[in-house]
């Protein structure tokens, strides 16, 4: 698997909808090879294809917010390689809220940002808000206003 360079992922962001296309048909070619990939092997953790490929995996699950079939896949996969002790309870988190969040439901970890309000990020509902810093202390995130004071920076 080819390392991802998250860097060039600006035409998610992008006005311009020619970037907007290109990175959606990218993710999608991404989403499908990674789906054969979970076929195939199960969960491309660090062990079988290195550190860098297994980050590379996770950050296409991450961003597969079309192809939600992939994301629910590699959810269930990641949880079964983090019980075994061969991937990242945080990353798992943040797929997690990631796949939540793409199914309408509210969010657990506070890991997805909606918007920004009165200049300061605004997560994506949570299901429970009072414990949400302890739930992401479990996993290894920094407490929300830290996070969101680093997701601002850039």
């Amino acid at each position: 698997m080819a390392a991802v360079d998250h860097r060039s992922a600006t035409g998610a962001n992008s006005e311009d909808p020619v970037e907007q296309l290109a990175w959606r048909r990218l993710t999608a070619r991404h989403g499908d090879r990674l789906g054969e990939i979970m076929d195939e092997y199960g969960w491309p953790t660090s062990e079988l294809v290195g550190e860098e490929a297994a980050r590379a995996a996770w950050l296409i699950a991450q961003h597969a917010d079309r192809q939600l079939d992939v994301q629910r896949r590699a959810l269930a996969l990641m949880r079964q390689a983090v019980s075994a002790g061969t991937a990242s309870p945080r990353e798992l988190a943040f797929l997690r809220d990631r796949t939540r969040v793409n199914e309408g439901r509210e969010q657990v970890y506070g890991t997805q940002i909606a918007g920004v309000r009165d200049g300061a990020p605004v997560p994506w509902p949570c299901e429970e808000p009072e414990r949400m810093d302890a739930l992401r202390a479990e996993v290894g995130i920094a407490p929300f206003d830290a996070y969101v004071a680093e997701f601002a920076r850039g």
